[in-house]
Parts: C-alpha cells; structure tokens; sequence
C-alpha cells in the first residue's frame, strides 16, 4: 500500500481527490501546516512527498527512508535541496503548465498598474489634498513601448502574447532557450543583458533565483531612466535596497514586486514606504483556478510516479535517476 504524506494547505478539489486515494487503499498523511517541522516527522514512512513553498532541507530527506518522490505543488523549487535528493536518487517532479496564465496576467497587471501608477492614483481620490496630483502627467501609456521579458519560460511566454494586444516591442534574454532552440512567433531574443536594460521601457521577470541579486545597482545604472518593472518570478532576484533607490530617485517609474527576499517582508522593508510600489503576497500563481490545477497535478504527479506513468518531462532531475 503507498504511503502519502501532504504538506500544506490544499485547494478543494484536491483534498477530494485525497478522500478518493483514500477510499481506494492509499495511505494517506496531511499536514496543512506550512513549515519543515510539522511535516518531517511523518517523513521516514514516505513513499511520496506533495509540498507546497516550506523548505525541504537535507536533513529532512536523511530521515526519509522509503521516499522515492517529490511532488512539487508549482514549478519553483529553490526551497528544496535538490543534491541531498539527487545523492539519494529520489525524484523531483514539478506540476507543468499549471500557473504561467495566472503569472503572466500579474506581470500584465503590475506593468498597467506602474505605467498609470495606479497606487498614487487611489490615493489621490482618498485624500482630497492629492487630487491635484492628477495635473503631474505621472501617467504614462504602454502602447508601442518596449518590453524587456528575462526568463522566457510558459508565464514570459505568455507575457509576449498579452504585450502584443497593446502593440508593445518585446525582446526577450533567456541563455538557455537561445543555445537550445527559441520559441517561434513570439518575442525577439536579446543576447545581451545589458542591451536589454538600455532598451527596455517596461521590464518583467521570469527566471529563477540565483546566487546573487541579478539586478542590483550596477544594473539599475544601466537601465533606461522611468523603467517600470514587474517581478513575479522570486525574490532575491532584485537587490531591494537597490530598487527602493531607485525607485525614490525616479530613475525606476514605478515596480510591481510580488516575492520577496524574506517571506513574510520585515517590517523594515524599505519598498513599503514608496508610493510608487505595487506589492502583493506572492501570489502572482494563487488564482482559485490555477490553485485547483496545482493540487490536482501535484498529487496525481506523486501517484504517476509510483505508477511508473508520470510524463518524464516533469521530473528536474532525471540524470540523477539513471
């Protein structure tokens, strides 16, 4: 009989696909609270892992000792030690194409909402000292203007065909997608970050995080003055004390910023001061429907696997498998 475990809260739809697992002779262990230890003590007994963002450390995995998968509930998994999984040969699926419509509409929005600084806008309404705000001409329109998408996996992608709609020039830099193929009928490839930078009027970001901050001062310098900037992507990808300059010298118009480089922010944060600033709780991928297609994939992808049907594509690590 399989053994289970799911950690963190789970839309629906998908607790009534456990309840049916269940029914059907699966083993079933949920813990809907959302940290390392409340779910690591059911671990060891494991067949399968469905995780949602808390951190599976490589401590967790040395207890493991049946577990052959784990099923990320989305397509990030930078809180996950992926060499401590790949030494023990267990599997690290992701759930596909499930959130990059909802990602892309999120970028699209903080991008409308930056270039007509919306945030300023409601607060010019809400205080009727501001309402000759409006004479400023902050206002800025998107059409016709260049589009800057770093990271050109399913959401930029999906980014480029939304940006068309408003007759917007997108060029976009993704290294690997130059070297291995570039998607058709969609945006112009950049080969140089720094270019893009100089060109863009709007920029919006897709890629995974790294060792250090892809943007930081160096390259807001180089950016075209009144940029306005989307990230949906994951924090520590922008130097945030770098933005919050920026942002207050002018020489960034306005950023939507959806993930942080602490989740939760401090309360020191310093882009929650900037009324050019439109923040949200890194939910660019929570839209009730996008949510239902992650529960569902995550837990039939951690099934599939001890099928032995899951789609190989799905599966980040599979040299580690072999």
């Amino acid at each position: 009989m399989p053994r289970l475990l799911v950690a963190g809260k789970l839309h629906p739809s998908g607790v009534a696909r456990l309840e049916q697992l269940s029914a059907e002779g699966v083993d079933i262990t949920h813990v809907q609270e959302i940290s390392e230890p409340s779910y690591a003590p059911y671990i060891d007994e494991a067949d399968a892992l469905v995780i949602r963002t808390q951190p599976l450390s490589a401590e967790t995995i040395a207890k493991a000792k049946r577990l052959k998968v784990v099923s990320r509930h989305g397509v990030g998994y930078d809180a996950v030690d992926l060499q401590a999984l790949n030494s023990r040969k267990i599997a690290l699926a992701v759930a596909g194409d499930v959130n990059s419509i909802s990602v892309a509409e999120h970028a699209m929005m903080q991008l409308l909402a930056g270039a007509k600084q919306a945030i300023r806008a409601d607060r010019a309404v809400r205080n009727p000292d501001d309402w000759g705000w409006r004479n400023r001409l902050e206002q800025r329109e998107i059409f016709g203007k260049n589009l800057f998408i770093i990271g050109f996996g399913r959401a930029g992608q999906r980014l480029a065909k939304m940006a068309s709609g408003f007759d917007m020039q997108v060029r976009a830099y993704d290294p690997y997608l130059q070297a291995n193929g570039w998607p058709t009928d969609t945006a112009e490839p950049e080969a140089s970050l720094k270019e893009g930078l100089a060109w863009a009027d709007y920029l919006s970001l897709h890629l995974p995080r790294g060792d250090k901050p892809l943007l930081a001062e160096p390259e807001f310098a180089a950016m075209k003055p009144g940029i306005v900037i989307a990230n949906t992507a994951r924090g520590g990808i922008i130097c945030e004390k770098a933005l919050a300059s920026a942002l207050a010298s002018g020489r960034v118009h306005a950023a939507g910023i959806d993930v942080f480089e602490t989740e939760p922010p401090t309360p020191d944060l310093p882009l929650a001061d900037l009324s050019n600033t439109i923040l949200s709780p890194h939910t660019a991928g929570l839209t009730e429907e996008a949510s239902e297609r992650m529960a569902l994939a995550s837990i039939e992808n951690a099934m599939n696997y001890l099928n032995q049907t899951i789609d190989p594509a799905l599966i980040v690590n599979r040299n580690a498998l072999t």
